[in-house]
């Protein structure tokens, strides 16, 4: 009975249970982080510090054009948490496979758009225009055509209209447009979004744009400053 036992006996007790107890605790307390990890939420909360370090520079772009949508950009909409988007694939000309991580340290003005789009085919010409006037390795303007029928009309189009600036990426399974809508950022076309030279996403555009206007140019030339 610990009653009769001396108090220096009961110190020494304490000291051989109090070694145990606190290897418990700890291990106790490293299940539970390991758990947080591991766990659907902690794993979701790593996964967001990353993407904001990733995105630091495009999270501060997005500040920076904030006063420069207005105009023929009004309809733009910043992203509240900038995400990287360069797994986005495609097609180049010559049928080669392609992603927004080949444009890295670009800043980028992907465009989706179809030949049965009507706004889509009012707007290429400027989206032309904006590759002649601002192309550089610093900006270029990724127009993806999605059409996935009679494959040979997006080129017979663009010779049409004479684009000849723009390089003509395509993707015939529409892929492209199915992860950008399963990510809530495409509703139809044609779809604008503008990508930081991290491969993030800065801002979305959901209709067609004077891509070439002075309030267009003002915008870009500005993401170009991170």
């Amino acid at each position: 009975m610990t009653e009769n036992l001396e108090p220096a006996a009961l110190k020494t007790r304490r000291r051989r249970y109090a070694l145990p107890l606190m290897l418990l605790c700890l291990l106790a307390l490293g299940a539970i982080s390991l758990y947080e990890i591991r766990s659907p939420g902690g794993k979701k909360a790593v996964e967001n510090i990353a993407d904001e370090q990733a995105c630091l520079a495009s999270r501060k772009a997005a500040e920076r054009i904030k006063p420069l949508i207005h105009g023929e950009v009004a309809a733009l909409i910043l992203s509240e948490a900038p995400k990287p988007v360069s797994k986005i694939s495609f097609h180049r000309p010559d049928g080669s496979d392609a992603s927004l991580e080949d444009f890295a340290g670009k800043t980028l003005l992907l465009n989706l758009w179809a030949t049965w789009c009507v706004p889509c085919r009012q707007e290429m010409p400027a989206l032309d225009r904006l590759q002649a006037q601002l192309g550089s390795p610093n900006f270029e303007v990724v127009a993806v055509n999605i059409d996935t029928a009679r494959l040979d009309k997006p080129n017979a189009f663009l010779d049409e209209i004479g684009v000849k600036s723009l390089t003509r990426y395509a993707d015939s399974k529409a892929e492209i447009f199915q992860t950008l809508r399963q990510a809530g950022k495409v509703l139809g076309l044609p779809t604008t979004m503008l990508v930081g030279k991290d491969g993030c996403e800065i801002a979305t555009m959901a209709g067609p744009a004077q891509w070439d206007s002075a309030e267009a140019q003002a915008l870009i030339k500005a993401v170009q400053e991170f």
